[in-house]
This record gives structure tokens, sequence and C-alpha cells, in this order.
């Protein structure tokens, strides 16, 4: 199946709710819960839809995956704390928001640490990806091994587009739940504001902040050009979501029933992947034409500024030397 934009419309009313089994009159042997923070038109949905059904049918109707968009089960804080204590068994979270429990997940969102996909592919998918899982692995989750893609991040304002660095200070930024995010901005003297994502599009109608951050695929199925009139294509940071599972859950599970829901989960990650990419060019016509104003701000003086402030070099404290050799390794030097 190959995404459109006007596939992720019509498959929307089918994520609404959890997702039903082909299998529906036998029941389930596992009946498990899948939570996300994206709304039901995402790519991330849609392939996660198709997963579920892949598993239900190669398990041959054991396993019922039941999908939970939209923050349905919680905040990304509230559903982190059920994946950890099992009130759900999977879930996929940022690795920048994951970092309030494992320090290390957010080195992939350093502020301009990657060029373009192809760069991030290669880090992910080899030891910087690695080096991340097993970090992930002593805080008692398991990580499936292809991380999904929420894509580069770019700046909305209701107020002005950004230009350059001048531009962010005292710009009152919603910002995720995350030191890193609060750290960057804070370098470039703005006013960051830690709100969950279910509470973005409230706190930028009612001007508790003056702008955000995401990428094009979210500002578009979260409805955020509706209460924001510019977007600057900063490409800022990278972010994507690992794919989390409660380890007593998982261990629980036949080996074999293991290995077919991984096989499947790992597949519609790569094509979510593919997904994203190939709708940020559409989605940057589509959010023009209903009125959203670009523009293309050189990232020179965001980079300059960040090292002036001394970002890069806090952050390679923080995450010491072997990590900061990986990320080099991909990004070139950064402090």
């Amino acid at each position: 199946m190959q995404l459109t934009r006007r596939s992720l419309i019509t498959s929307a009313g089918a994520l609404a709710l959890p997702t039903t089994s082909v299998f529906a009159q036998t029941k389930a042997e596992f009946t498990m819960k899948y939570a996300n923070n994206l709304p039901a038109t995402h790519p991330m949905n849609i392939r996660a839809r198709e997963m579920a059904e892949a598993i239900r049918i190669e398990t041959h109707g054991r396993v019922d995956l039941q999908i939970f968009p939209s923050n349905q089960l919680g905040s990304d804080t509230d559903m982190l704390s059920q994946v950890r204590s099992g009130g759900i068994e999977f879930f996929t979270l940022s690795g920048l928001i994951l970092s309030t429990l494992v320090p290390s997940t957010s080195i992939t969102g350093i502020g301009f640490a990657f060029k373009d996909y192809d760069t991030v592919w290669k880090a992910l998918d080899g030891d910087l990806g690695a080096y991340v899982r097993k970090e992930i692995g002593k805080a008692n989750l398991v990580v499936m091994d292809k991380i999904w893609d929420n894509g580069f991040r770019h700046i909305t304002s209701s107020t002005k587009p950004i230009q350059n660095a001048d531009d962010l200070k005292g710009f009152k930024i919603r910002v995720p739940v995350s030191p890193l995010w609060t750290s960057m901005f804070k370098a470039f003297d703005s006013a960051p504001a830690s709100i969950n994502f279910s509470e973005v599009y409230s706190a930028l109608q009612t001007k508790i902040v003056d702008g955000q951050e995401n990428p094009l695929a979210i500002i578009s199925t979260a409805k955020l050009n509706e209460v924001q009139k510019y977007c600057s294509l900063t490409n800022h940071m990278w972010d994507g979501f690992w794919f989390l599972a409660n380890r007593r859950a998982w261990e629980r599970l036949p080996e074999d029933i293991r290995t077919i829901m991984a096989k499947h989960i790992n597949a519609a990650g790569v094509k979510e992947r593919a997904d994203v990419a190939g709708l940020n060019a559409g989605l940057q016509k589509d959010l023009a034409a209903a009125g959203m104003v670009f523009n293309q701000p050189q990232s020179d003086s965001f980079r300059d500024r960040l090292r002036k402030a001394g970002f890069y070099a806090e952050w390679k404290a923080k995450y010491g030397d072997e990590a900061w050799a990986l990320l080099e390794r991909f990004s070139g030097k950064l402090a």
C-alpha cells in the first residue's frame, strides 16, 4: 500500500476506535494495547493498523493488538508510566521525551546534528541506534530494532516568521517535556514552556505560547495551521519514535509470537519512514494553500548561537565521550 494524503483522510475513521480482528469469532489468546500520541490520520497509525492485522493473520488470531491513537490512554508521561507498570503493553515515544527516564535517548535530537535522512538512518540503524537501544534495555523496557520517523522539526508562530537566531529571543514557544528542548531554546534566549502534546492546540489557541515546533506531518494532521500563521523550515532537530514494550508482558509471550510481532512491527516502522518523507513535500504545498506562510532560514546563525552559548559542550559532558563520539561519527564535529 502506498500512502497518499487522501488515504490519510480515508483511513482516519478506521482508527478512531481500537481495531477489530478478522478472527473476531475466535477469542484471542493474547489481547494487548498499543498506545501512541499521534492523530489517527498520521502514517504511524495507518501502518500500525496494517501491522496489527498482519500479526493477527500470521498468528492465526492468537494475538489481538488494539490500537489507541491520539493520547486516548493519557498524556505522554502517563503512558510511559503505564508501559513500565504493564497497564499498556506497547507504546511509541520520542527519544527526546523518553530521555526523562533514559537520558541518552535524546542524543538523536541534538540541534542541527543530522543534515538529511540518509545520515539519520545510517546512525539509527547503525552503531548510534544500537547504543541507545542498549541504554533503553537497562531501564527494564524492551525496544524494537527500527525507530519510527517523526521527521525534521520546524518552528511555527502566530506572530512572525523566524528568520535567524535573533528572532527567537524572548519568543514564547511550546516544547515537549524534555530537558534537551528547554536547554536548546534557552540557549537562544527564548521562553520555552514544556507542554504535553495533547494540550498543544489549546495552548496555541489561547496564546499561552506564541509558537511551537514539530514536523510537517504533525503540523498538518493535528491541524496546528488553524492556530499558527508562519512556518519557518528550520530543520533544527530530527525526532523519531522508539517502539517500546513492557518487559514482563513481552517475555510472557511464546518465542514464536515474539518473532512474528517483532518482524511486523519493524517492517511497519520502515514503511512509515518512507511515508513521512514522501508526504512532507506535498504537505508544505497543502499548508501553504490553506494560508500558512513558509520561509527558509539559513542555519548558520542558529548553529553559531548554540556553539557560543556552550550548548554542544554542555550536552557532550552529559552524554559522555562514548555516546558523543558515536554521534559525531555521523554528524561531523559539533562541540
